[in-house]
């Protein structure tokens, strides 16, 4: 774990990152009516987008909650207050230019509250050890979809609005596949959420993401484009990993 939220030597620089065009037919269509418990995205994408890697930050903690809904904290069943958001991966193996969907992986994401505080860990400005709210993590289907429901989340220092995910592949060896790096959102969605309660109790953000540290080195290939649900917002995130 880095003891602090910098920058570690990226696996794909961001020169290396690209999208592999052509690879595939295969885009993944989510038809019906969206809720934060549906995630579609309103333009397809290639399910073989390589992006960079970014760095865990120090408020990853390996709690192996396997589920869904992340909202809630399993110790005393409160719920996290925010715009729900309901986030879809797409996970694909890229190998010699084909591109195949990517099963049985695990896919971690965690992410501060509209507070801008993360569960379970001891910060100079809160502490929540104990608490497990905004974690889980969900295994990929045979189409190497995990799926989540979340909220939407808040800002804190030094840090434009991001979540951190982590995908590791079942192991059989020692040696696993291991790839951690953060999602962004655009300002402009931002900044429209965070009109409303809760976030808007916490004021105006500082940062946003052309002036975040972390987000400067291939943050553009990691933004999501949330679309309007219901009673929230859902995105869905392709990305192609190039496993040895």
């Amino acid at each position: 774990m880095n003891g602090q939220d910098g920058q570690k030597g990226p696996l794909l620089s961001r020169r290396d990152a690209m999208v592999l065009l052509g690879a595939t037919s295969a885009i993944w269509l989510m038809n019906g009516t969206r809720s934060p418990a549906q995630a579609a995205s309103d333009t397809p994408q290639s399910p073989c987008i390589v992006r960079p890697e970014q760095t865990e930050g120090p408020y990853f903690v390996d709690e192996r909650l396997h589920r869904f809904d992340i909202r809630s904290d399993p110790t005393n069943g409160h719920i996290t207050p925010g715009t729900p958001f309901a986030l879809t991966f797409h996970l694909s193996r890229v190998h010699a230019g084909e591109c195949h969907p990517l099963p049985d992986a695990q896919v971690d994401i965690w992410h501060c509250d509209a507070r801008g505080v993360y569960s379970d860990v001891e910060d100079p400005g809160f502490t929540t050890l104990g608490k497990k709210f905004l974690r889980g993590y969900q295994l990929t289907d045979a189409q190497g979809t995990a799926r989540f429901l979340t909220i939407y989340p808040g800002w804190y220092p030094i840090r434009t609005v991001h979540i951190h995910f982590k995908i590791r592949t079942a192991p059989v060896t020692r040696r696993g596949f291991e790839f951690t790096s953060q999602l962004y959102f655009p300002d402009e969605v931002t900044d429209r959420i965070h009109t409303a309660l809760p976030y808007s109790s916490k004021g105006r953000r500082p940062v946003r993401n052309h002036q975040d540290f972390i987000f400067r080195d291939g943050g553009e290939q990691l933004i999501v484009k949330p679309s309007p649900t219901h009673d929230g917002y859902a995105a869905t995130f392709p990305i192609g990993l190039q496993l040895s």
